[in-house]
């Protein structure tokens, strides 16, 4: 038993590595724009990820190339008419969001700093505890299609439960990741908290992602991580007033935001989505900061809760019903 737990444990090790320098060589790339294979190597030898000091083998080279690929959709093309150099593909969708934006500005950063030692107590993070010890190994579970076997402690429930799922997508929301994973025994997909994983094992058996599944669309008309069809899409105007507008505008809180009312002291912000309660939570953070000054418009019924709550907003059971924390 010792024995296995020591090569489960230099598995997961080893498969943190491989990402960290998955994620240092797309970074490398990025930001050089075009390199050759020997520049490459040659910030290879200076890495603080190079605890040998040896250089890149090229067969390796071409081997974490071709696992970027598969795991982030992300092209390493060569330019073999300007001497063999390297470039990231459509270089211009890093840009636009989503899990290309999330791999730079999060892994590729850190490992910056990694690198700059002297800069490690100016520059302070937000920690994400859920994200460090199972979310290697569930995106490679979900790059090969394997289910795997959770042992998982629900927040609502006591005990500790294990079964079989078939992970389809991974998201963080507030410091926390969630993975959606469809049941191998009801097949009903539901989302699970990284943090909740007492113990995960990736099995041998294959399954088939939903051809209609989209990991964009299932949470498109989400707020955070709540997917409850009892709440309908529908058009919230949420009046928003002085200082506290500037922070809407630069951080949206949904991607179907539009400001279509500006006046000199106030905004009215759009939104479509499904208003369940971690929106309402969130409206009344920014009530708390702007001193009140915000003014649910529409829908009536939100516009009314949000008036009476003074505010009790407490999860009910529909609210609770497809998010499995």
């Amino acid at each position: 038993m010792v024995h296995v737990r020591k090569t489960r444990s230099s598995s997961k090790s080893n498969a943190g590595i491989l990402f960290n320098r998955y994620v240092w060589l797309v970074d490398t790339i990025y930001r050089a724009g075009r390199i050759t294979f020997e520049e490459i190597n040659e910030r290879w030898l200076r890495s603080s990820l190079n605890d040998t000091g040896e250089d890149l083998p090229i067969k390796t080279f071409h081997n974490h190339k071709n696992a970027i690929q598969q795991m982030f959709d992300i092209d390493i093309a060569c330019d073999r008419r300007d001497g063999y150099v390297y470039y990231i593909e459509h270089a211009e969708d890093m840009e636009r969001g989503g899990v290309r934006t999330w791999l730079l500005n999060t892994f590729a950063v850190n490992h910056l700093i990694n690198e700059s030692h002297h800069l490690k107590r100016r520059i302070l993070f937000e920690e994400i505890p859920s994200g460090q010890r199972y979310l290697t190994a569930i995106i490679e579970a979900m790059r090969d299609s394997r289910v795997v076997e959770l042992t998982y402690r629900n927040f609502w429930r006591e005990g500790i439960s294990v079964f079989e799922v078939e992970p389809c997508c991974v998201k963080v929301f507030r410091q926390r990741w969630y993975m959606v994973a469809r049941s191998v025994s009801d097949g009903r997909v539901r989302i699970y908290g990284l943090d909740r994983i007492e113990n995960l094992h990736t099995t041998e058996r294959r399954f088939e992602l939903p051809a209609e599944f989209d990991a964009g669309s299932y949470f498109a008309d989400s707020f955070g991580v709540i997917i409850n069809p009892e709440y309908d899409v529908e058009r919230v105007r949420v009046r928003i007033g002085g200082i506290q507008r500037k922070y809407i505008r630069t951080l949206p809180l949904h991607a179907s935001q539009t400001e279509c009312e500006i006046s000199e002291d106030s905004s009215i912000f759009e939104f479509r989505l499904r208003p369940t309660v971690d929106f309402q939570q969130e409206l009344l953070t920014h009530a708390v900061h702007a001193e009140g000054a915000i003014e649910v418009l529409e829908p009536l019924w939100l516009r009314e809760r949000m008036k009476n709550i003074g505010i009790d907003l407490q999860y009910t059971h529909h609210d609770i019903i497809s998010l499995h924390l």
